[in-house]
């Protein structure tokens, strides 16, 4: 019976212990893996495709792309897609 009421508090210490986590140690971690010489960073694509009405730019990243802009052959303005919502976006004062 003594030996429950050593063993339990000792269970309970190591079971909190082990619980935790380390959050800088880990964000430590992986920010020295990205600046290690030799590491594969991820494939950059640049695509362009034209065809009778326009010119199409779709910049990709790692296979996922992030951004794709449409230029129109007739005097309309250029205009950019939204990868994930397909939503177009047109700059009104570019500088």
């Amino acid at each position: 019976m003594r030996s429950i009421f050593t063993l339990f508090p000792l269970l309970l210490a190591c079971g909190l212990a082990w619980s935790q986590t380390a959050p800088a140690t880990v964000a430590a971690s992986a920010t020295v893996q990205s600046r290690v010489p030799g590491k594969v960073q991820p494939r950059v694509e640049h695509i362009h495709v034209e065809d009778a009405s326009a010119h199409i730019d779709e910049l990709r990243v790692g296979g996922e792309t992030q951004s794709i802009t449409v230029q129109p052959k007739d005097d309309m303005p250029a205009y950019e897609v939204a990868p994930k919502t397909g939503e177009r976006t047109w700059k009104v004062l570019d500088f």
